[in-house]
């Protein structure tokens, strides 16, 4: 919806008290028949009130113009002033009620707790008191129960290693059949989240772009918000509303926007502390992913890999937001490694940082994985390796430096990035102690690395339908295959663009030797088509399409570690089009969104489906745990919700 000049000044102009008036007529006339005179709701329509600040006002005037008629709203016709009148009349509604409520709650611990209510239950409460902390209370009686969590999830994977395994065992495979929802929590507007939860002291985290709620981890209750209207005219895949989650440190919360931004917010109240421009998203830079936590730092990359920016890694100071060290994962011209590409595809070559990676405390490595290289689906004008692209970086997390990396796929033209979860495990390889890294990746194969100097160790193939590769040569390249490559007429070829796996989490279990992973059959058309780069356009170079006769299927993979060899597998029933991972518990479960649509659990050792809970949602999330109130918890996004689950009596 083009808005006009004359809308476009108006909208910057103060209101005032006779356009508020007059709006208020306009929206009494129009709208309040279904979202009620104050905003707060009618019998038509939902409360709008507090979903303004999620919208800026030119985004404001647009939506009202184009409705959300699937939602039940029509367009509505508002000429230049008619628009500014409304818009100046629903920015004068306070977002919230009355004042906030101030009591006094006696606790069972013989304690009086003064502070404000924000929010309450006839069963629950979660009060703030004059410290800013939160304190989560339970009825019992004329009093109240404190609670929290006394097992948290404070980091994307659980903990630094990447690993999704928790030593919890309240759920195991004896009782899980047992497991049940105890509660959800809707996001509104948002069709697919991506997050994983994060909980710390009894309070969760999730998140949408731009957005961070603060929840009651025992009830689903909100706490806070967090909210900032997107990004418009941003491209890839942070416009689309996608943000995997927080970091927690201390007393603040951190996330990146849609618009390449970290932010910093105060834990107990959502209040933004500071706020650090990453990049320029006029260049094509967003930014999606959750950050991570090393030391007094806080790391992250950002996206934009298909719209062909230039990728790194950064840290900044948790107090201030001031950056510390960048790692820029694509040389420029000149520089050591820059011969790695010939033609001027440097110049926009891709290789975004756009996922978490994982973090050795003893070795004070970060491991970050890179995107694949720009266009993606074009080699012709950056011929040779492109380094640092669809590769491991291990960093000295004090400086930055590289300390090794390793290339998976040198000359990447199938976009098959290596940004897949980096699991550190220390078990013994080959009858000696070892530090390694296991890395199941999109082109088909399943790496073991020694990570403390990058050495390969072992790589097998990840799936049956391999083509472009018979195999991974001792020096960690790829033998290829002849005429595997996207061609301009199309050419067939196995795995599909999306990978023999993805983002979606893995995890290992010490007990069982094994190493889970859902994986993809697939194989695809791809067709190349040379493009130019341009600000605000995508950068794919081509596209793919199913391979006639093609019978995709997702598959849930355990890998024994001594061996590489598929213990046990659990194929799925379902379009295989989902996105969702695993975790691995010490009780001997792995838990795992079914590409059916259920959320899931298999025996550990035996791969035997032991669970099921059906949501009829697409996946594009992985579970995670939690222990509040002495209960062990199983959490995942699912569609626009956050679903909780814990045993029954």
């Amino acid at each position: 919806m083009r808005l006009s000049g004359l809308l476009l000044l108006t909208l910057l102009v103060p209101a005032f008290g006779q356009d508020i008036e007059a709006g208020r007529r306009q929206f009494e006339s129009r709208c309040a028949s279904c979202h009620g005179g104050d905003a707060r709701g009618g019998e038509h329509g939902p409360a709008i009130v507090n979903l303004l600040a999620a919208k800026n006002n030119e985004q404001l005037a647009a939506f009202i113009r184009t409705g959300a008629p699937a939602a039940g709203m029509p367009p509505i016709n508002l000429n230049d002033t008619e628009m500014r009148q409304v818009i100046a009349f629903l920015r004068s509604l306070r977002p919230t009620g009355p004042p906030p409520e101030r009591i006094k709650a006696e606790t069972t611990t013989g304690k009086t707790l003064e502070g404000v209510v924000l929010n309450q239950s006839s069963q629950d409460l979660q009060l703030q008191t004059d410290d800013k902390q939160i304190h989560l209370l339970r009825k019992e009686g004329n009093r109240y129960r404190p609670v929290t969590s006394q097992t948290d999830w404070p980091t994307y994977n659980g903990q630094v290693n990447g690993n999704r395994y928790t030593t919890l065992d309240q759920i195991k495979p004896t009782n899980v059949s047992r497991l049940a929802p105890k509660w959800t929590f809707t996001l509104r507007n948002i069709t697919n989240l991506q997050g994983t939860p994060i909980v710390s002291e009894g309070v969760m985290y999730v998140t949408a772009a731009n957005e961070c709620y603060a929840l009651d981890a025992g009830s689903g209750r909100q706490i806070w918000l967090f909210r900032r209207p997107r990004t418009a005219k941003l491209i890839g895949n942070a416009a689309g509303g996608i943000n995997r989650g927080v970091a927690i440190a201390k007393n603040r919360v951190f996330m990146v926007t849609d618009n390449a931004h970290i932010i910093a917010l105060d834990r107990f109240t959502g209040k933004l502390v500071w706020e650090t421009e990453m990049a320029d998203w006029r260049q094509n830079y967003n930014a999606t992913s959750a950050p991570l936590i090393v030391g007094d730092l806080v790391i992250s990359g950002s996206a934009g890999g298909d719209e062909g920016v230039r990728g790194f890694v950064a840290t900044f100071d948790q107090n201030t937001g001031k950056e510390v060290w960048r790692f820029w994962t694509v040389p420029l011209p000149g520089e050591p490694g820059s011969e790695t590409w010939k033609g001027d595809g440097i110049n926009h070559p891709s290789a975004a940082a756009w996922f978490t990676g994982s973090y050795d405390p003893q070795l004070d490595i970060v491991y970050w994985p890179t995107g694949n290289p720009g266009a993606d689906l074009v080699g012709d004008n950056r011929l040779g390796d492109n380094l640092y692209a669809s590769s491991m970086l291990a960093l000295d997390a004090k400086t930055g430096k590289l300390k090794w990396y390793f290339q998976y796929t040198p000359h990447d033209v199938w976009d098959w990035d290596a940004v897949q979860t980096p699991v550190l495990v220390d078990t013994v390889w080959q009858g000696q102690p070892r530090k390694l890294l296991l890395h199941a990746n999109r082109n088909g194969f399943f790496y073991v690395l020694d990570r403390t100097d990058g050495k390969l160790l072992r790589a097998t193939p990840l799936v049956k339908k391999l083509t472009w590769a018979s195999k991974i040569g001792a020096d960690g390249r790829p033998v290829m295959t002849a005429n595997n490559e996207p061609t301009l007429e199309g050419n067939t070829i196995c795995p599909a663009l999306e990978g023999a796996t993805n983002w979606y989490s893995p995890s290992f279990n010490p007990l069982t030797g094994l190493f889970y992973v859902q994986t993809l059959e697939k194989c695809e058309v791809y067709r190349k088509n040379p493009t130019e780069w341009a600000a605000g356009k995508g950068y794919m170079g081509g596209s793919t399409r199913l391979a006639p006769g093609d019978k995709p299927q997702r598959i849930l993979r355990a890998f024994d570690l001594k061996t590489g060899d598929v213990a046990w597998e659990l194929p799925e029933i379902g379009p295989a089009n989902s996105w969702g991972g695993t975790l691995s518990t010490a009780s001997g479960l792995v838990f795992f969104a079914d590409d059916s649509g259920a959320l899931a659990a298999a025996d550990a050792k035996t791969g035997k489906l032991l669970w099921s809970f059906q949501t009829n949602q697409l996946w594009k999330a992985s579970p995670m745990t939690y222990v509040f109130d002495g209960k062990q918890h199983i959490a995942i996004a699912s569609g626009p919700n956050i679903l909780s689950f814990a045993l029954t009596q």
